[in-house]
């Protein structure tokens, strides 16, 4: 099923680093683009699947892409994917950028990697020597080696410390200007919907992702944590409201799976998990992708706890529903009864049995989506707030808490959007009993839609004269 939105098209020039494991390309990428977006690490290997970010230089923007490292070792982990990966960026890039480490010199791969290079694109190829942290590493460059290349002399940089990333720039803008592939000055977009796909390891995120985007653009593995670092790409998605066609831009993130710190294995998946947190706080709608064969785990209700606390939009996803044996509508709501009572906080988040590997039902996530931000954003006249609490005092009087005084609501009144949070006036000296805080909660869920949307209700007391 092809997805119902397109990736919205890149208009700036684009620049890709390339090279072999370890040489600093993500400690680079981080630095020029001045976000601690790329995991860093010294372990081989660290970066699978491309990392993407805008770079901005003497006023102007143009788009970085940074690339796993190679071995062109196939019995190495992932290493096929990683080189398919490489040669996507490389397609789409108007200049690249291939780093090697100048303390190391050039290795058998780098030699490598400048054949097939040469073979797969005929654009402008820059050699950068990372890691000259010093004038007397530069001095010490086994500069016929380099040269032996065919790419002509390096530029020698360290990303480390930033030691002539300015002049790097410089040259690349050098570059851009002779292919007629200027860097340009960011236009505003319109709001841009952001939204993370979260889960624990191996739920089926990533290819849900491809799918949702229509590209094959994430390494989708069973070998769990594939994923390290959050992935994201911007689509505009296209519905009709009546009459009017509506255009919205999506983000969609690709986060690492999150499970249990007990069960975290080293520095690398402990860095993607905080990323893949840092990704959620951002995101306005959370994708809660749930493994529709598994029974909900710990984790997984860890997570719900996680998007409720913070007052995230959330739709749940039970994926693999492709592989699931009974596929009746009565087996459905059997799962979304026991869905609702392990997340009796996600009540109103909608459910949707979906399958990332097939594509099943996932276009119908583009709408609900959309209607989603759309009641993250309701506001409420006062004058519908207070019809709507003289009509509620009338069916159901308020019941009180702790003390012995009935309490009196004297006003209800919203006081933010994304997410709607109201304020509820209450008389001085009385209290209002948690269930009738509930009730208040369904019934403007009722009467306004709030659709996979957390009501924030707070309460205050009037002071007494």
């Amino acid at each position: 099923m092809t997805t119902p939105a397109t990736i919205k098209p890149n208009t700036l020039p684009t620049v890709v680093l390339v090279g072999r494991v370890n040489v600093g390309k993500s400690t680079l990428f981080n630095r020029l683009t001045e976000k601690n977006q790329a995991i860093v690490s010294g372990i081989p290997g660290t970066t699978r699947t491309n990392n993407e970010g805008l770079v901005l230089w003497r006023g102007k923007y143009f788009r970085l892409i940074d690339t796993g490292g190679l071995t062109f070792d196939e019995k190495i982990q992932l290493e096929p994917d990683i080189i398919k990966q490489s040669e996507m960026a490389v397609a789409e890039s108007d200049i690249i950028i291939m780093v090697v480490d100048a303390q190391d010199g050039i290795l058998p791969q780098e030699k490598e990697l400048v054949k097939r290079l040469r073979r797969i694109a005929n654009k402008p190829i820059m050699l950068v020597a990372n890691k000259t942290d010093s004038s007397k590493i530069a001095k010490n460059l086994r500069m016929p080696e380099c040269l032996r290349l065919g790419l002509g002399e390096p530029l020698t940089v360290s990303a480390i410390n930033g030691r002539s990333t300015g002049d790097l720039l410089d040259d690349i803008f050098k570059i851009l200007k002779k292919i007629k592939k200027n860097p340009k000055i960011k236009i505003a977009e319109p709001e841009i919907i952001q939204i993370s796909l979260v889960g624990k390891p191996n739920v089926g995120k990533s290819s849900l992702f491809n799918k949702l985007i229509g590209q094959e653009k994430v390494i989708v593995s069973p070998i769990a944590h594939t994923t390290r670092e959050p992935h994201d790409t911007l689509m505009s998605y296209q519905e009709k409201t009546g009459e009017k066609t509506q255009t919205s831009l999506i983000n969609f993130i690709d986060t690492a799976g999150i499970r249990r710190k007990a069960k975290v294995e080293g520095e690398l998946e402990q860095k993607g998990i905080g990323k893949s947190i840092q990704a959620m706080e951002k995101s306005d709608i959370c994708l809660f992708v749930i493994d529709g064969r598994e029974t909900i785990s710990s984790q997984d209700q860890q997570l719900g706890g996680f998007l409720e606390r913070r007052a995230k939009s959330v739709i749940i996803l039970i994926n693999k529903w492709d592989l699931a044996t009974d596929n009746s509508d009565h087996m459905r709501n059997e799962v979304k009864k026991m869905i609702y009572s392990e997340f009796p906080h996600l009540q109103f988040a909608p459910i949707m049995f979906i399958s990332g590997k097939t594509g099943y039902r996932v276009h119908d996530i583009f709408p609900l989506i959309t209607r989603a931000w759309r009641a993250r954003h309701t506001t409420i006249s006062e004058d519908a707030l207070r019809a709507f609490l003289k009509q509620l005092i009338k069916a159901h009087r308020p019941a009180r808490g702790k003390g012995v005084r009935q309490p009196e609501i004297i006003a209800l009144r919203q006081i933010a959007n994304n997410p709607p949070v109201l304020n509820t006036v209450i008389k001085a000296r009385t209290s209002l009993h948690r269930s009738y805080v509930n009730f208040i909660e369904n019934k403007l869920r009722e009467q306004f839609d709030f659709f996979a949307t957390p009501v924030i209700i707070k309460l205050s007391k009037n002071k007494k004269l």
